[in-house]
């Protein structure tokens, strides 16, 4: 049996399922039959294979994307200080959004930078190896502390960038260390002057406490916060609850640390549980990590769809289609094909789907009225028309069933009926075409194939 290309989807109880075919004009000859068993109601139906334009369309449940999404949490525990923008407000990347209160923060960067003032007055001497064992212990610290802060961060590209400024920074380090090392190890063995020694440890320490530093200063750096990005302003996280969090970071376009943004500026953690305000009051608490506002881009949104494994090949970039969003019933939005997922993802329903992403055009009811924009994380339903045939052999979808994993439909031949095998293309919702095995103006059963038997006489 020919299958409707249908995605149904529990998340979307409200959407109604649709398979719209388009059809020109199509001459049917019906000839009924009386079965074979009698009765008042005739249970077999013939029909003329007739040339028509058939439609192939899918279904799949879709969220309404926005372009791009960043979460700006507090470096360090402190208080807000000041809150330079209104919710809802639209502002411009780089702009100053907050300022975070530290003194922890503060004191942790007089401190290194203490430590660094005296690491280039030092000249070595006393204890090589305790004096090098000790400035390693504090660079591991001081690159732990970096990839933790690294790892906070929700976007995979910055975090990426992060770990690889650390990365890096341990490499310099490392290659100092093992200078130095190499050195005191020398002067141990008397092949090597002690001053070579010194000033090499005398540079890993530098290192070091260069590293720290420039980690604390960007820790207080970053008690300012900027937007990373254009967009509008809501205060707190992404709510982890629902399809948003997946939503708004569905498009995320990251271009990198815009200047002047601290590392740790950019995080954007789990929202909190249902029904609790992430909104901080100036003055409020925070505590590393916490969410203080959310800049969304919300310029050409897109939309992000979930196709049935057995549907994606069909699905090309370029391919148009129509949406239905839960909260404007009665709109349609036009969408496009932007790209095709790769790797799968799992469906709700527990199969195998791949991700589709589309641009979202303006909506409209009928053919006039604008429809609302919608907003992020919106349910919708996608219906993408992914082949067409303007003149093709078409017989009802009715008229097939499966004899051995094989389309087969009922001809009838000088008045009995004949089992054929046919070739399908594309498969609409009424109408079927079929490349061959069947010839425009052929009388088929359309109607009670499973109550025909191979040669039965149909009158």
């Amino acid at each position: 049996m020919c299958r409707v290309r249908r995605s149904d989807s529990p998340r979307l109880p409200a959407m109604r399922l649709r398979l719209l075919t388009v059809l020109l004009a199509v001459t049917v000859l019906t000839v009924t039959t009386a079965a074979s068993c009698g009765g008042d109601e005739p249970s077999i139906t013939l029909a003329a294979a007739a040339r028509a334009a058939v439609a192939e369309e899918i279904d799949a449940p879709a969220t309404v994307v926005a372009r791009a999404a960043a979460t700006l949490t507090a470096p360090a525990d402190g208080t807000l200080a000041r809150l330079r923008v209104k919710p809802g407000q639209q502002v411009k990347r780089g702009q100053v959004l907050a300022v975070i209160s530290s003194p922890s923060a503060r004191e942790r960067l007089r401190q290194a930078r203490d430590a660094l003032n005296a690491a280039k007055r030092a000249g070595g001497g006393g204890d090589l190896v305790g004096s090098l064992r000790g400035t390693d212990r504090a660079a591991e610290q001081t690159h732990a502390a970096a990839r933790a802060a690294a790892v906070r961060i929700d976007d995979p590209k910055l975090r990426k960038a992060l770990l690889t400024q650390v990365e890096a920074a341990q490499r310099r380090y490392d290659a100092a260390a093992r200078a130095a090392d190499r050195a005191v190890r020398e002067v141990q063995r008397g092949v090597r002057k002690l001053n070579s020694a010194v000033s090499a440890l005398a540079t890993a320490q530098r290192l070091q406490a260069q590293q720290a530093y420039d980690l604390a200063k960007a820790n207080v750096d970053a008690l300012t916060l900027r937007a990373p990005i254009a967009g509008v302003v809501q205060p707190g996280g992404v709510s982890s609850g629902g399809g948003s969090a997946g939503a708004l970071a569905g498009l995320l376009e990251s271009g990198g640390i815009p200047a002047g943004i601290g590392a740790e500026a950019l995080g954007a953690p789990a929202g909190p549980p249902p029904g609790v305000d992430t909104a901080i009051p100036v003055g409020g608490r925070v505590t590393a990590g916490t969410a203080v506002l959310t800049v969304v881009d919300t310029r050409d949104l897109g939309l992000l769809a979930e196709v049935d494994e057995t549907d994606v090949l069909l699905v090309r970039p370029g391919l148009t289609g129509t949406v239905e969003l839960d909260a404007v019933p009665g709109a349609s939005y036009p969408a496009t094909v932007r790209s095709i997922d790769v790797l799968p993802s799992t469906s709700a329903r527990g199969g195998v789907s791949y991700r589709v992403r589309l641009a979202l055009g303006d909506g409209r009811f009928g053919e006039a009225e604008p429809a609302p924009t919608p907003r992020p994380g919106m349910n919708a339903v996608l219906r993408l028309r992914v082949r067409e045939e303007a003149d093709a052999v078409t017989v009802p979808a009715s008229a097939l069933f499966s004899v051995d994993g094989r389309d087969t439909v009922w001809l009838v031949r000088d008045g009995r009926a004949d089992r054929a095998v046919v070739t399908v293309g594309v498969q609409g919702q009424d109408l079927v075409q079929i490349v061959d095995g069947v010839q425009a103006g052929d009388r088929i059963v359309v109607r009670g194939t499973d109550q025909i038997r191979e040669g039965q006489e149909i009158g």
